[in-house]
């Protein structure tokens, strides 16, 4: 027995469950790219609150995600340097995750797919 999810059902029930760290912003961006892939794929995905949590994670920013998943110098990882220009920063951020992993931005932070 299967049940079809709108984008907004399926980002209210991954919202609703505090366990996971999406906040309602963050689980419909996230939601909006599931389903967006299922459009390109031409194949339906089955909603899994657990396996998404799993799979992928919230962040308030970049930096914050790239503070988080490294252990110890997360500018060299990226290839950035301390003195480099913010937006610099992020945009090395950004391309190693898309480079190794999936990116989600959205207004107020951004999901990352484990990888």
């Amino acid at each position: 027995m299967k049940m079809t999810l709108s984008a907004s059902r399926a980002a209210a029930l991954l919202a609703e469950d505090k366990n996971n760290g999406f906040t309602y912003s963050g689980a419909e961006a996230l939601a909006e790219y599931l389903e967006q892939l299922e459009e390109d794929a031409g194949e339906e995905i089955e909603f899994d609150a657990v396996a998404l949590r799993c799979d992928y994670s919230q962040h308030d920013s970049l930096q914050s995600w790239a503070e988080d998943y490294f252990s110890g110098d997360w500018l060299a990882e990226v290839g950035a340097d301390i003195g480099d220009d913010p937006d610099d920063i992020d945009e090395a951020v950004r391309e190693y995750i898309n480079d190794h992993g999936q990116l989600i931005e959205f207004e107020g932070g951004i999901i990352v797919s484990s990888f």
